[in-house]
């Protein structure tokens, strides 16, 4: 649904408690409108599919929550400026199993447009740290595992973060370094 048609529906429930108030003297029933309006209100700012796939998200359930997502089909017509980031967010990490060369984008603009909590720039940024280590641009992924690192006040990530230091310490294998001793070793010498 539209965003505007959401503003537009809490107009009319907003009318129709002022003219149960005003014209029918039914004070009741008018701020039973009035408090019904409050919910297409609250959906304008909190799209009501991004709070489904969080809701899966934290059950767990990757896949319910990508069916939630794929509902949204122009996030600009759909979404409020604010929810951009998390949108992107939540691609990218509905993504990160099945499609983990496809999370850096979404979270890089998930970064662009703002994300309101710490932890959950924290997460971006690791992903995004765990990309560039894996595409093989070490002195970024550290940058980004630092910067993860301090926005993880909570402490949640620190054993992911960890983790992922200890595998930038580790020698990279190079795909066309080839050990001598192996040269003439082959399959059937």
């Amino acid at each position: 649904m539209n965003k505007y048609i959401k503003i537009a529906v809490a107009a009319v429930l907003i009318l129709s408690g002022l003219y149960l108030m005003i014209f029918t003297r039914s004070l009741g029933w008018g701020i039973v409108v009035f408090l019904l309006a409050a919910l297409p209100i609250l959906i304008f700012f909190k799209n009501e599919y991004i709070l489904l796939a969080f809701w899966q998200l934290r059950k767990q359930n990757m896949e319910k929550a990508g069916e939630w997502l794929k509902n949204i089909t122009d996030y600009k017509a759909q979404l409020h400026k604010t929810q951009y980031g998390y949108y992107h967010y939540l691609m990218g990490l509905t993504n990160a199993q099945d499609h983990p060369t496809k999370v850096e984008p979404f979270m890089k603009k998930a970064l662009e447009y703002g994300l309101n909590m710490k932890h959950d720039r924290a997460m971006a940024t690791l992903n995004l740290a765990a990309a560039a280590i894996s595409k093989g641009r070490r002195q970024e992924g550290q940058k980004l595992l630092d910067e993860a690192k301090r926005l993880d006040s909570a402490g949640m990530m620190t054993d992911q973060i960890k983790m992922m230091k200890d595998q930038l310490k580790m020698p990279t294998m190079q795909k066309h370094m080839h050990n001598p001793n192996m040269r003439n070793r082959g399959k059937f010498s």
